[in-house]
């Protein structure tokens, strides 16, 4: 067995040789994705964004999508280097539903005014809906900005935050941005700005970008999509690929899902969930309305390690059908059987699957019905022919 996953307690699988080794402008791994050929294929690439696995590929992470790179972001032969900003932000990171989007912008000094003369650029918080849709088709119209877009769907940040260690959102973060700073560099792009609207304190978060990449010089302050244009932008670009993804969401556990029934002159929709905050009564009647499964619960849209969907699935919620399913360690081959679980230091109490009779002895292991039903066995050798 692999020990935690075979993984570090803050570093993904994928992310892992990033950090170790963090790509500067002479290293270009190819684990990065290519960018993307032209304009029609970015926005080809976006529009499948909806496009998932099927149920059961969980285990995955979310797609990273680089945009065709501007020519005016690279260097000519001959020449210097253009001066190339860049800004970073992201969308969704406190739904309990949907994905959490982190969304890079970049483009050529040089090119200031023919990007700003294309729109005003301000946080997307403080746009409407149909304002950021224009900025956004303008964005990703425009031929001098390019842009990267990395999501994290419910499913990774579920796995990540409920391991044994937790890999948190904060470290998710700042992992998703390098990724996309890494990956620009890759593509041929020499960054010389980077705005960054911060995830935790600002002078901890800009050290560490600065110390894998020392090339860039790095702003990380509070608001910064309201302060920098190309921050705005990446904040927009963010935004609205999250709200269209969910607009055409695929649930993996099959095409045309149905999660309640019909009620008298209503039926509430799959896909009726608002914006996926807590405090969203659209959210709230959701959560209530499709717990779909006792065992497993909701589908993979929502985020199973925030605090409301652990409520639902406790048990404690009055009206909602929820199955107690819990585990306990096998006794080692020394133990006494006394009735009582013998516990190492720091392990917590558990219920087991396996019944007890009345005076203390352990019994044959039974194995819970579910698994019968399902004709679900114990493997302990995986190499036997």
């Amino acid at each position: 067995m692999l020990k935690k996953n075979g993984l570090s307690s803050r570093q993904p699988d994928s992310i892992a040789m990033a950090v170790k080794h963090p790509p500067t402008m002479s290293d270009k791994p190819s684990r990065y994705p290519a960018p993307c050929a032209s304009r029609e294929t970015t926005l080809s690439a976006l529009c499948n964004l909806s496009s998932r696995a099927q149920s059961g590929s969980v285990f995955g992470r979310g797609p990273l999508i680089l945009s065709a790179v501007p020519p005016g972001c690279l260097a000519s032969p001959g020449s210097p280097p253009p001066r190339v900003s860049m800004g970073i932000d992201e969308a969704g990171r406190g739904p309990t539903l949907g994905p959490m989007v982190y969304a890079a912008a970049y483009w050529s000094s040089s090119d200031d005014a023919s990007v700003n003369s294309r729109g005003k650029y301000a946080d997307s918080k403080a746009l409407e809906a149909r304002q950021r849709d224009a900025l956004f088709d303008a964005l990703t119209g425009t031929e001098e900005v390019g842009f990267a877009v990395r999501v994290l769907h419910a499913s990774e940040i579920s796995r990540n935050m409920l391991r044994p260690v937790p890999y948190n959102l904060n470290a998710m973060s700042h992992d998703a941005a390098m990724e996309m700073i890494g990956a620009t560099l890759a593509a041929g792009v020499e960054i010389d700005r980077c705005y960054v609207d911060t995830v935790g304190p600002p002078d901890v978060y800009r050290a560490m970008l600065e110390r894998h990449f020392p090339e860039i010089s790095f702003t990380v302050e509070k608001k910064a999509d309201a302060k920098y244009d190309v921050c705005s932008a990446a904040s927009i670009v963010a935004k609205v690929t999250r709200d269209r993804l969910l607009e055409r969401w695929e649930w993996s556990e099959g095409p045309g899902l149905k999660l309640c029934q019909e009620k008298e002159n209503e039926a509430a929709s799959a896909s009726d969930f608002g914006s996926g905050y807590p405090s969203d009564p659209r959210c709230k009647r959701w959560m209530e309305q499709h717990l779909m499964d006792p065992v497993f619960g909701y589908p993979d849209l929502v985020r199973f390690s925030w605090g409301p969907v652990k409520k639902a699935l406790s048990g404690k919620v009055p009206g909602v059908p929820v199955a107690k399913v819990e585990f306990e360690a096998d006794d080692s081959d020394d133990e006494e059987w006394n009735g009582k679980r013998k516990l190492l230091k720091g392990q917590q109490t558990l219920s087991c699957f396996d019944a007890k009779d009345e005076g203390g002895k352990k019994p044959k292991r039974t194995t819970f019905q579910y698994f019968r039903r399902n004709g679900i066995e114990e493997v302990t050798d995986f190499f036997s022919i």
